[in-house]
């Protein structure tokens, strides 16, 4: 089940950049708040709620002051400052319960592929995965088991089988992971000879 946090937020004044520049300094941080057939909202939130954000997927009651009824959205987008270190702005995706909507979720391998015992290598394609479901049904994570998994076995997106009520939207021949072979460093003619003359 996804976990659901709350967020209190203040308000924001559209176009006025000194008043941005102000809450930043004060450790806020711009969010701006969209959904199908919702008006948008603009907002602050204090760093530290960003910080300690859950791992994975969660649903947000974004409680903007002001407003009578928590807004509830799912994290969108984060941007960061040139050096990739500060989170400048954030979009939030105000849902509605009941619709269905489209939105990625981390894909986590669990397990020990067997390959790795003789040396294979596990390699993750697929990082994030695109699903279809209402609110109250996204997974926070989708979590697919490499257990079974051998030197040159290939998992792909349609051997994964989704939660209840969820659909995945994305190419069933999308490659999620491998298990590759060790690399074997091949020793020519030439490197020998000098070995030899060496010894």
């Amino acid at each position: 089940m996804i976990q659901r946090i709350e967020w209190q937020a203040i308000p924001r004044t559209v176009g006025k950049k000194s008043e941005v520049k102000s809450f930043r300094k004060k450790g806020y941080i711009p969010v701006e708040v969209y959904g199908k057939g919702r008006e948008n909202a603009h907002a602050y939130i204090y760093w530290k709620l960003l910080a300690d954000r859950p791992k994975g997927m969660f649903l947000i009651d974004l409680k903007i002051e002001g407003e009578k009824e928590p807004r509830v959205c799912i994290l969108k987008d984060i941007q960061y400052n040139y050096l990739g270190d500060q989170p400048i702005h954030i979009d939030l995706y105000e849902v509605t319960f009941g619709v269905e909507l489209d939105v990625d979720v981390p894909v986590e391998l669990v397990g020990k592929p067997k390959g790795l015992e003789v040396g294979g290598v596990l390699e993750q394609h697929l990082h994030t995965i695109t699903i279809r479901t209402v609110p109250r049904k996204i997974p926070d994570r989708i979590e697919v088991d490499v257990s079974d998994l051998d030197v040159g076995d290939v998992l792909h997106v349609r051997d994964i089988t989704p939660p209840e009520g969820v659909r995945i939207m994305e190419n069933p021949d999308e490659v999620i992971a491998v298990v590759i072979e060790p690399e074997v460093t091949e020793v020519t003619e030439e490197e020998e000879a000098t070995e030899e003359t060496t010894e």
